[in-house]
């Protein structure tokens, strides 16, 4: 997947006047993402609230401070488009970071908000708030004691 910043994907999406065109965009971004390891597409990597099937798993980096590298996919092409542009936002981040993001100002740059059907918009925000609870429970670890 190309280092495309949020900034610049905003940009590119303000160049497309049409949402079938932005449509279109989405999906190219999600064919580009990295592809998931077939044994991480489990019911505890689920994302739960998405009406396609939605796999997130995180790791955490061994670098100070700690960051937190995603591996995502779904079954749908505009799904995986949008957990690409997720992964722009927090791909790499640390959990602070991730915890601070303003996520629905970015979304309502886009346009997203308006242009989602209410499955797709409450999917989109079942993967955000799994993003939040990961970075949050990697944040309460990295705050324990070794």
């Amino acid at each position: 997947m190309s280092e495309l910043s949020v900034d610049e994907l905003i940009e590119n999406f303000e160049l497309l006047d049409q949402w079938e065109d932005r449509y279109r965009y989405i999906i190219d971004l999600g064919r580009a993402l990295p592809p998931m390891a077939e044994t991480d597409k489990t019911e505890a990597n689920r994302v739960h609230g998405c009406v396609s099937q939605v796999w997130l798993r995180s790791d955490v980096s061994d670098e100070t401070p700690p960051r937190i590298h995603f591996s995502a996919d779904s079954d749908a092409f505009i799904v995986k488009g949008l957990v690409a542009i997720l992964m722009m936002v927090y791909q790499g981040r640390t959990a602070d970071e991730i915890l601070a993001a303003d996520i629905r100002g970015i979304l309502d740059r886009l346009g997203l908000a308006q242009a989602l059907s209410p499955s797709r918009s409450n999917g989109l925000y079942a993967m955000v708030k799994r993003i939040r609870a990961l970075a949050g429970h990697h944040a309460a670890d990295a705050s324990l004691p070794a």
